[in-house]
């Protein structure tokens, strides 16, 4: 493997290992701004044979009931880094598992459901990656009664989780949901990079 490729996917995935939090932004906005945690907390490399992720997306007032669940499996294809996503059969069951390592040893592969068309797409831009969802705007979501697409914005650094998520009607292109005031601004306030596999 390039030396060059494998050390962004390290590098990303070393970022991207931690809990985040957009306090400074909803505290500077309470009326645009919830406030919102984020966790990627790493699997073991055995899970996937490869680097994995569970991600919990949660209001802080309410750690132990995450709006947003998932499991995501990177791979390296070179000029860029793809992340496979993945859903729970069960989510609830694994509600706190990004906190709790007894329960994200419960998560097991014959769980997980593919998210086809779903995947992110992640380049190297200096001092961070920038990603989006896989082209093709086939990542359908069905919310407020009508299909939407996701459009998904991310950008990471050494410490730093910025994302605009948004859902667009699949046959007028207009916004259905998602933040009407820009981006989410994160913060990572611990990093689990150490739990990382050492050697891939």
């Amino acid at each position: 493997m390039n030396s060059v490729k494998s050390n962004d996917l390290i590098t990303l995935a070393q970022w991207m290992a931690g809990d985040f939090s957009n306090y400074q932004q909803s505290f500077d906005n309470p009326q645009q701004f919830a406030h919102i945690r984020i966790f990627f907390r790493p699997l073991p490399f055995e899970f996937f044979n490869a680097i994995g992720f569970y991600s919990e997306q949660v209001y802080d007032h309410d750690l132990w009931t995450p709006y947003r669940q998932g499991v995501h499996r990177l791979i390296d294809q070179g000029d860029q880094i793809y992340i496979e996503n993945y859903s729970l059969e069960d989510p609830i069951q694994y509600a706190g598992a990004a906190r709790e390592l007894s329960i994200l040893k419960t998560i097991k592969p014959d769980s997980l459901q593919r998210r086809y068309n779903c995947s992110m797409i992640f380049k190297r831009d200096g001092e961070m990656f920038r990603g989006g969802v896989e082209p093709g705007n086939l990542c359908l979501i069905e919310k407020r009664g009508c299909s939407t697409y996701l459009v998904s914005d991310v950008e990471i650094t050494e410490t730093t989780w910025s994302s605009l998520d948004r859902g667009l009607d699949v046959n007028t292109h207009q916004q259905v949901w998602g933040s009407a005031f820009g981006s989410l601004q994160f913060e990572k306030r611990q990093s689990f990079a150490t739990e990382l596999p050492h050697t891939l």
